[in-house]
């Protein structure tokens, strides 16, 4: 079979990608392996490994710390999130292989007209986002036949180490703490189970698909404020739960207040729809042994 190298295989969507892909032929990289910038280093892992895909799930993601800029984090993100994923897409192309570079909703901005198709056109309101959007158009650049896959609201079992956990654990332990939370009311997405996101890759992998963009979340929709409030009902906790606004809550970086996606072009390869969010949520919390009703 042919042979898949994972980068970022230590994330929240790396190691449950390491779960759903043939183990004969994977070849997991962590950050300890690989420094996705280093270019000269890539290069000697496609020669030696010779995929056929390169999956990359590595990215700088620490939204509102890019935005602030404090230490140099703007620089960072546009050398992981695009720069990076260049040196990816041209390396793939002289070898041969195909990359499959992750990317995220907020290369959208929001407005008219989401839920947002693939071939939308993207208004970025962060840098984070704009990072994202440059590493998608450079890595279509470099190759006709790499595939972008754009998901949203990622949360795992492994956690996200560079947020310190996923937002359900971050609603839960505010919660166990007897905190009140505030959560944003005005911001409308697909929260995304990164088990059912892996399958759904490895389905889109299997299908040999014709390079391009293609959307992969959960079903269906929701703010972040009823996404909590899921939380907490399924796991039978009453904090002191209260909406607020974007502009109320005031945080550095800009998200869209819609960014839901609709995923077209992998259902119409046969890759079955991701499950609906609640049930995604659900299936989350039992693996994770939440009290769920």
């Amino acid at each position: 079979m042919a042979r898949i190298l994972l980068i970022g295989a230590g994330g929240q969507l790396g190691t449950d990608l390491r779960s759903v892909l043939p183990s004969d032929t994977l070849v997991p990289l962590t950050r300890a392996d690989l420094d996705v910038t280093d270019l000269e280093a890539i290069e000697q892992i496609l020669a030696r490994h010779r995929p056929a895909w390169v999956l990359n799930t590595a990215a700088f993601h620490r939204v509102d710390d890019i935005e602030k800029d404090e230490r140099g984090e703007a620089q960072l993100a546009f050398s992981v999130n695009a720069v990076a994923a260049r040196h990816l897409a041209i390396a793939c192309e002289r070898r041969g292989a195909r990359l499959l570079q992750l990317s995220t909703d907020y290369v959208f901005g929001g407005g008219p007209p989401g839920p947002y198709a693939e071939d939308a056109s993207p208004a970025p309101l962060s840098v984070y986002g704009a990072s994202k959007l440059a590493g998608e158009l450079l890595v279509r650049q470099a190759g006709s036949r790499h595939v972008i896959v754009r998901s949203s609201g990622l949360y795992g079992v492994a956690g996200s180490a560079g947020k310190g956990g996923n937002f359900v654990e971050t609603m839960l332990k505010l919660a166990d703490a007897g905190k009140p939370i505030r959560v944003v009311d005005d911001q409308v997405l697909t929260p995304t189970y990164t088990a059912d996101l892996a399958r759904a890759i490895a389905g889109l992998i299997a299908s040999n698909p014709p390079g391009g963009i293609y959307h992969l979340s959960n079903s269906g929709q929701c703010s972040w404020y009823e996404f909590a409030r899921a939380i907490f009902a399924l796991c039978r906790r009453t904090p002191e739960l209260e909406p607020t606004t974007s502009a109320e809550f005031d945080a550095p970086a800009r998200r869209p207040p819609q960014s839901v996606l609709r995923n077209t072009r992998a259902a119409s390869l046969g890759v079955p729809l991701l499950p609906p969010w609640r049930e995604a949520l659900e299936a989350y919390l039992r693996v994770k042994k939440h009290r769920v009703d």
